[in-house]
């Protein structure tokens, strides 16, 4: 697998700083958390949780929007399509 470019890192590292990445990061960390501590995730079981209506979408963190997949499951979606949408257009 090809390394990343000094200029994609820098682009990324800036990307993931701005405002609106840094609260959604900490809404996808809270969610973590909250399945942590619920039970429906334990802690180093591998697998992703995830927000059934994304957060792009105006998903939130309540308990009937999270849910828990396999990286696998949660990852593929975009497998074969071009661009970067999410599924779950409002």
């Amino acid at each position: 697998m090809p390394k990343s470019t000094k200029a994609k890192l820098e682009y990324q590292h800036a990307y993931n700083d701005t405002p609106a990445q840094v609260k959604a990061q900490t809404k996808r960390k809270a969610a973590q958390r909250a399945a942590i501590k619920s039970g429906a995730s334990p802690i180093g079981d591998g697998k992703d949780v995830i927000h059934k209506t994304a957060l792009d979408n105006g998903g939130g963190n309540a308990p009937g929007n999270l849910g828990v997949q396999s990286p696998a499951e949660n990852r593929a979606w975009r497998k074969g399509k071009k661009g970067y949408k999410v599924p779950n257009v409002k």
